[in-house]
This record gives structure tokens, C-alpha cells and sequence, in this order.
């Protein structure tokens, strides 16, 4: 046990990262695309297939994704963690790959995901089975879950839809320094409001993309990432939460599990939102990143509303969130959450080009999971923080 908790604090980094075929990549399928994005994080942390000894993925329509990747990339991995807790999962896989690498149990881990939600299917694609007494309603899940828990949002604190609607603007101006961005066309908040209503409050402006993509980092220990390749971004701290599956069980609509999961990467790393440069969140819905900014301790309960307004977590604002686009203007094929991780790795090395924020040290990366049921967070660093 050490002074965070028992987390191995620094002890581990990402030395590779990489994403693949956002957008529309026809021809390619899920496997495809995450063997890519696999080789091209492997090439810029300056490693060979033949180094990953662990293997972290969940694809989304193979179970045995852990198996069907090391077949097709031609490894034999000592472990392998197919973990499934929706978008959030890839934030566990590192603290998973952190305990083993410190642990001597391997020494160069990849973590994978890849989709091709848009061309294979052209629609959201969603596993979801509710519970009896949710589906006597016919909702359209997991639209609807997240409708509910804006519309609870509104009545208990006055959130408006044009607070909604600046969270998507938000993520689209950001998108619009990224050239990997799937929509970078200008938009407004008024463009926000008008658009069509899917679940009331929400319009498919408040709703995330349906796009093609693959991701992966690859995870050594601290010493061997400092001679490899690119500068390393180390992981400082990391804590998940569970509290439903259903969003009927929800216990409350408008409080997540970022709160646990927060609390404990913030112990573990020894830091305090007040110091964290830069958020990549999950935003598969807007209410997401109001949400998720209130329960990580960014604002006070009820304050993200207002919180997001006049342009706070925007190219120039106080508070940089989802630098890429996020999954409302950058890219979401099905799951989200390792792209976060990407994001984070581009700032803290300083190449991120015309969306960089200067400076950036410290970055937090929350993935969420099922309806808001299951949550993790990770705080990465550079070699300054340590």
C-alpha cells in the first residue's frame, strides 16, 4: 500500500497512440479497423507486434474479441481482458494493465477498439436489453434513459435546452481545429434548438454521431516508456463506480457514478479538479458533459447548466473539454471511451496542432457506460507531475 491508495502512481505510461478510419471507412469491419489502429499506435511508441504481451479489447459485436485480435495480429498473449462495461470499459483496461505491468506479469500492453457502426450499419446499433418494465414503455434506449435524465435535470435545477445546446456548439468549435473531425461545418445554438426532436429534450443535436473509427494506446512501465519513441504520458490515477444497469434503477437521474469514480482517481493521482488543464468526457449526449463536469467536481450540483455557458469549455475558454469534437462532433462508433485517452496523450506531448492548449500538464479522461450506469476516470501527467 502506498500513500494513493495502493494505485501504482506513475509507475506505468502510455507510450503509443492512435486512432484509424474515423469517419466512413467502407470495406474495412470492427477487427479491421482496431488491427490498425493497433499497428499505428504500436509505430509511434516504436514497438513491434511481437512486443505486446497483453491484450486489451472489446469489440462490439464479438465476445471473444480478446482472442479474435491476438489471432489476427499474430500474438500470443500472456493475458488478455475482455471487460464490457459500454464506453467506460477502455478506462478500466488501463488500471488493469498498470496492475499487471507492475506487477511483472507482462510488458507492453495494447488496448483496442474498433467499429464500423456507420458503414457496416448506418445506424446507431445498440445491444440493449431492457428490463420488463421498461420495455412495456418501447423506449428507444439508450436515447431515451439519457432524455429522461435531462428532463430531470431541467426540473430540478432550471437547466435550459440553450445550455444544452452550448455543450454541441462547444464540441463542434473544437472540431473545427481538428482535420480528423467527422463534422466540422459551423453550428449554433439556435441550429441546436431547431433541430428534430427525438426524445424530448433532446435533438439529434444533442445527440452523439454515428461514425466508423478504431483507437489504441499501448501501456509500458515508466522506464521503458522514457526510451522509447515519443515523450511518455504517465497514468497518475484511476477509480470507476457501478450503480445500475437499468435506468429505471437509476437511484437518483441526475447524479452518476463520476462521483465515486472521480473521487478515487483524484485521491490516487494527489491532485484536485482545480489543477486539471484539460477534460475529455464521454458526451455521447450533451447532459453527458453537464452532468459528468458537476459529479468529477468541476462545478457545484445543478451549476453545470450554467456552467457551460458563454463559451467556458470552448477553444478559448477557462476550462478546455473534449478537445477533438468529442463523440458529439469528433467521432463515436458505438463506444467512445478510448478516444479520450488518445486525446489526452496528443495534448499532454504538445502535438495537437491548431486545437493545442498551451501549456496542458494534466488531463482528466471519463468513459461512461451503459445508461449513466457504469463510470471510470483517469488522470494522466507529464513527466512534470510526477
Amino acid at each position: 500500500m502506498n500513500a494513493h491508495g495502493g494505485f501504482p502512481r506513475g509507475q506505468t505510461a502510455i507510450a503509443g497512440a492512435a486512432t484509424f478510419g474515423i469517419g466512413e471507412s467502407p470495406g474495412f469491419e470492427a477487427i479491421d479497423l482496431a488491427a490498425q489502429a493497433s499497428l499505428a499506435a504500436l509505430r509511434d511508441a516504436g514497438l513491434a507486434v511481437g512486443d505486446v504481451d497483453a491484450l486489451f479489447v472489446g469489440l462490439p459485436q464479438d465476445y471473444l474479441s480478446g482472442l479474435t485480435l491476438a489471432e489476427y495480429l499474430g500474438v500470443r498473449p500472456k493475458l488478455t481482458d475482455n471487460n464490457r462495461t459500454g464506453g467506460s470499459s477502455f478506462l478500466t483496461h488501463t488500471v488493469w494493465a498498470a496492475l499487471a505491468l507492475s506487477a511483472g506479469m507482462c510488458d507492453v500492453a495494447l488496448i483496442a477498439y474498433g467499429s464500423n457502426q456507420r458503414t457496416g450499419a448506418g445506424r446507431l446499433v445498440s445491444s440493449w436489453r431492457g428490463s420488463p418494465f421498461e420495455e412495456a414503455y418501447q423506449p428507444a434506449m439508450p436515447l431515451a434513459g439519457y432524455a429522461l435524465a435531462a428532463a430531470r435535470h431541467m426540473h430540478e435545477y432550471g437547466t435550459m435546452r440553450e445550455q444544452l445546446a452550448e455543450v454541441a456548439v462547444a464540441a463542434r468549435r473544437w472540431a473545427q481545429l481538428n482535420p480528423e473531425a467527422f463534422k466540422r461545418d459551423p453550428l449554433t445554438v439556435g441550429e441546436c434548438l431547431d433541430a428534430r426532436m427525438v426524445a424530448e429534450p433532446l435533438t439529434v443535436r444533442d445527440c452523439c454521431l454515428v461514425t466508423d473509427g478504431a483507437a489504441a494506446i499501448v501501456m509500458t512501465r515508466a522506464d521503458r516508456a522514457r526510451d522509447l519513441e515519443r515523450p511518455p504520458v504517465f497514468l497518475l490515477g484511476a477509480g470507476s463506480a457501478v450503480t445500475h444497469k437499468e435506468i429505471a434503477q437509476m437511484p437518483d437521474l441526475t447524479v452518476t457514478g463520476a462521483v465515486k469514480s472521480g473521487r478515487q482517481a483524484y485521491k490516487a493521482a494527489g491532485v484536485t479538479p482545480s489543477e486539471i488543464d484539460i477534460v475529455q468526457l464521454y458526451d455521447a449526449f450533451t447532459i453527458n458533459t453537464i452532468l459528468f463536469l458537476e459529479d468529477l467536481g468541476f462545478c457545484s450540483k445543478g451549476e453545470g447548466g450554467r456552467f457551460v455557458g458563454e463559451s467556458r469549455i470552448a477553444p478559448g475558454g477557462p476550462l478546455p473539454v473534449n478537445t477533438n469534437g468529442g463523440g458529439l462532433s469528433c467521432v463515436h462508433p458505438g463506444m467512445y471511451g478510448l478516444f479520450t485517452l488518445v486525446e489526452a496523450v496528443v495534448q499532454l506531448r504538445g502535438s495537437a496542432g491548431a486545437r493545442q492548449v498551451e501549456g496542458a500538464k494534466l488531463a482528466l479522461c471519463h468513459g461512461n457506460g451503459g445508461v449513466l450506469s457504469s463510470q471510470a476516470t483517469n488522470i494522466l501527467g507529464t513527466e512534470e507531475t510526477l
